[in-house]
């Protein structure tokens, strides 16, 4: 959802000009998550006659570029040097995805203590004792100008500063006005602080919202790994370095590999070219003044990531280059995972993360899927095959809805969380309460160090690579061979299924150059969007492992080309859905070859009975099979096995989407209202 960006210098000479351009540019990387409005901080002055001047903000409703524009054209009415060169300075920037008031200047982010912006705080999730805070600080004479949950925070640190400069304590530091912020605080969040009374310096910390820490060092190499301790992970000195913070990965791979994924309850201060990392505890007891609490060890991790993976390279958008981008996707997912020995040996499947909790896994009364959108989508795809191979009972559940009910979990379950960003906020709160229930939980996410990643017993990573794109596409399909690979890990130890087992291991092996062959439809889909650009509604009809494919359809039509589209059970069109057929209204009947295959054909001959206007795809041969008098246009795909085929059966969908929303001239990549990493309930 929102984006966090923050960019400091130390002993490194820097225009004022280029600081915009670096904060700029990470709230374009940050882009793909979702906004309505943005605004960034910087210093006034450098110079030591006028250390406290107030920084600037700006904020403006829009996009990134509105963003640009306003501060140039601010910057030309006043006599603000942009060639003024910093040795040191703290600058931060935000991208807003509306929750509590609507996209406006006044309500973007930075959020300030008042006029003199003492403190200047960018915020990603949603405090929700928020107007408990609010009417505190109202009745100690401060006002609000926004209607936003985010501005009781700069304006709490000013009370704090404040109150502790009345008793006397001219020494309290930056760190302790913010642990006793956040103290108060309660909900989800990721915050930036940077003020005028601690200039050059800036506070990180988080509580279930991802942030992460990037180190750029100069001069001597240092290891990409080193350890610290108390105080300083990176030991206060004059080696020049440069610091970013960020919402994730994508906007620091272009300035350094080198970072920490900074944990829940971790405040992270950045002062005189070190770093300083303290542990709060949210639960633990407070004696009322303000303290320091004990420093923790961490070391910094390597990205794994390149900057070309987070370009469109040839691709007019991003959606398109990672529908286009599935065949290696899922080439890299199964990469070193299937074992395809010679005669003499079974062909099994390798899940590193997962072999040492196996034997739980299989003794489980019962597997229970989790997840949201896209990825329950996917889960639901791979229920059957794991079902019928490892013979435990699978459930689905929806992660907002099983929190809502507060549904039984046992200790005796197995809990898969399913995640592309394995930060999604209901996801996580579903996995703490089945933490608590004392389930094994297994994480399947395609972010390494993220929340789920961390926090699960065991897991498997999808290694789709870097989404950029709001609607999910390789990640679903990644997500979906990964639990079919879970599926033939846990059905290992049973004889009878080892020939089905084998069948489905060759079938993935096959399963990237199918993807490459169905890519082929690319035109035909565009010819159908141009049919279909004027209609309002959509229907997408499938059953069995195609269910999945009609949600995941319909859900990527909806999402990108903002037209009403409905996946269906086939099973249920009798129950209510046939009342809608006419012959206006156009209808995807997913119908190729599986168990199910006479019942689709079934349910086209009566949708044909009234007058359909029917889209059928089948496999390639099958025609003649499902097209009822040449009155359907028909898709034909390439036959795989029947687990796998979900991932072939999506691809012309999210092809029909993309081009639909191109033609309809929606923006694909960060469609409206919509944010790529929900991280807010």
């Amino acid at each position: 959802m929102c984006g966090i960006f923050a960019y400091l210098n130390y002993n490194v000479n820097r225009e004022r000009r280029f600081v915009l351009e670096v904060l700029f540019n990470g709230l374009r990387r940050l882009e793909y998550r979702g906004y309505d409005s943005a605004g960034i901080s910087i210093d006034a002055s450098n110079s030591p006659s006028s250390p406290s001047l107030p920084p600037f903000v700006f904020r403006q409703e829009g996009n990134i570029e509105s963003l640009v524009k306003s501060v140039y054209q601010e910057v030309a009415t006043t006599d603000l040097n942009l060639e003024e060169s910093f040795s040191v300075h703290a600058g931060i920037a935000h991208t807003r995805w509306a929750t509590h008031g609507e996209p406006a200047p006044r309500n973007s982010h930075p959020q300030t203590s008042g006029s003199g912006n003492e403190f200047v705080v960018v915020h990603n999730g949603v405090v929700t004792n928020y107007e408990v805070l609010k009417e505190t600080l109202l009745r100690h004479g401060f006002t609000f100008e926004s209607e936003t949950d985010t501005e009781v925070i700069p304006k709490l640190a000013k009370f704090v500063f404040d109150k502790a400069n009345e008793e006397g304590d001219k020494t309290v530091t930056f760190s302790q006005v913010v642990l006793e912020v956040i103290r108060h605080l309660e909900g989800a969040y990721a915050l930036i602080f940077k003020s005028r009374h601690y200039p050059n310096e800036l506070i990180a910390c988080k509580r279930g919202s991802p942030l992460l820490l990037g180190v750029k060092e100069y001069g001597e190499e240092t290891s990409c790994g080193p350890s610290f301790h108390d105080v300083n992970f990176l030991k206060k000195d004059e080696q020049p370095k440069e610091f970013f913070l960020s919402s994730d990965a994508n906007a620091l791979v272009e300035h350094t590999k080198k970072v920490l994924v900074i944990e829940d309850g971790e405040v992270v201060h950045l002062k005189d070219g070190a770093v300083s990392i303290l542990k709060f505890d949210h639960k633990g007891k407070h004696s009322g003044s303000l303290v320091r609490p004990a420093s923790v060890q961490r070391a910094l991790s390597f990205l794994d990531m390149e900057v070309e993976q987070i370009n469109k390279g040839n691709y007019e958008h991003y959606m398109q280059k990672e529908i286009h981008e599935q065949p290696e996707s899922l080439r890299t997912t199964m990469r070193g995972r299937l074992i395809r020995g010679g005669s003499c040996k079974a062909k099994t499947v390798l899940l590193g993360g997962l072999k040492d909790h196996l034997k739980t896994i299989r003794r489980s009364r019962r597997i229970v899927f989790i997840g949201c959108g896209t990825s329950y989508n996917a889960a639901l795809a791979a229920r059957p095959i794991l079902e019928e191979l490892s013979g435990i009972p699978v459930t689905m559940e929806i992660a907002s809805d099983l929190l809502d009910r507060q549904g039984p979990i046992y200790r005796e379950d197995t809990a898969v969380f399913v995640s592309q960003s394995g930060e999604t906020a209901d996801t996580l709160n579903a996995l703490e309460y089945a933490l608590e229930n004392g389930a094994l939980c297994v994480g399947i996410t395609n972010t390494v160090g993220s929340a789920i990643a961390r926090n699960t017993h065991c897991g498997v990573h999808i290694n789709a690579g870097a989404e950029i794109g709001v609607a999910s596409t390789k990640a679903y399909t990644s997500q979906i061979v990964v639990m079919a690979m879970l599926a033939l890990a846990i059905g290992d130890d049973a004889i009878s299924s080892q020939g089905r087992r084998e069948t489905i291991i060759d079938g993935l092996c096959e399963l990237p150059g199918k993807v490459r062959e169905v890519l082929k439809l690319d035109q035909e889909m565009k010819d159908l969007a141009k049919l279909l650009i004027a209609e309002q509604s959509l229907l997408v009809f499938g059953r069995g492992y195609n269910y999945a494919t009609a949600l995941e359809g319909a859900l990527k039509v909806k999402e990108v080309a903002l037209m009403h589209s409905e996946g269906i059970l086939a099973g249920e069109m009798k129950h209510g859905p046939l009342a809608l057929v006419d012959e206006n209204l156009p209808i995807v009947v997913i119908a190729t070859r599986d168990a199910c295959f006479s019942k689709q054909q079934s349910v086209i001959q009566q949708l044909h009975a009234r007058k359909g206007r029917l889209i059928v795809m089948c496999s390639k041969g099958d025609s003649a099979s499902v097209c009822v008098g040449g009155s359907c246009r028909v898709i034909e795909v390439p036959q795989v096995e029947d687990c796998l085929q979900p991932v072939i059966n999506v691809v012309p969908l999210q092809l029909l989407a993309y081009h639909l929303t191109v033609l309809r001239g929606y923006n694909v990549d960060q469609p409206r209202n919509l944010a790529k990493s929900v991280t807010t309930q």
